[in-house]
This record gives structure tokens, sequence and C-alpha cells, in this order.
């Protein structure tokens, strides 16, 4: 599961550097778009805001995963070591 928020942190950020360079690009290139550079600044830093949290909330379900697999495992032979030592 965390693989998928990884992929949308990705995706958030090159949307972000889209964003960022937008703003740097002179207006008279972007017909029909905003022009203002401050809107396209402000996008991309949400963006790349929305692309950190992203990959904070990939990186602890991707911790959680694995200490609830370690956690699995140490139950699973503790209880073959019980079992192991009645017979």
């Amino acid at each position: 599961m965390s693989r998928n928020f990884y992929i949308l942190a990705a995706s958030l950020g090159f949307f972000a550097l889209v964003a960022g360079a937008m703003a740097l690009v002179p207006s008279s290139y972007q017909p029909g778009l905003p022009a203002n550079g401050t809107l396209w600044r402000t996008l991309a830093l949400l963006l790349l805001l929305g692309a950190l949290g992203s990959a904070l909330v990939g990186v602890m379900s991707n911790l959680f995963e694995q200490v609830d697999r370690r956690s699995e495992e140490t139950r699973r032979a503790a209880r073959r070591k019980r079992r192991s030592e009645r017979h």
C-alpha cells in the first residue's frame, strides 16, 4: 500500500516542478493560462507540500507494515517453541 503513496508523491512532485517552471516562463508564452507568477509559485508550493506529505504517509505505512510483520513472525516463533516443548 505504501507504494501507492510513493507514486502519488512522485506525481505531485513532478507537477510541482512543472508549476515552478511555469512561474519562470514569460506571460507571452502562456496564452489562455494564468500569467501571474505568484499563482504558479503558490500552486507549486501546495503541490510540493502534498508530495512531501504523501511521501511521509508512505514511509510511515511501510514502517508500520514492517513492525506488524515482525510481530507476527515473533508470535508464530513463540507458538512453535511452546508446541515443541510440550511434545
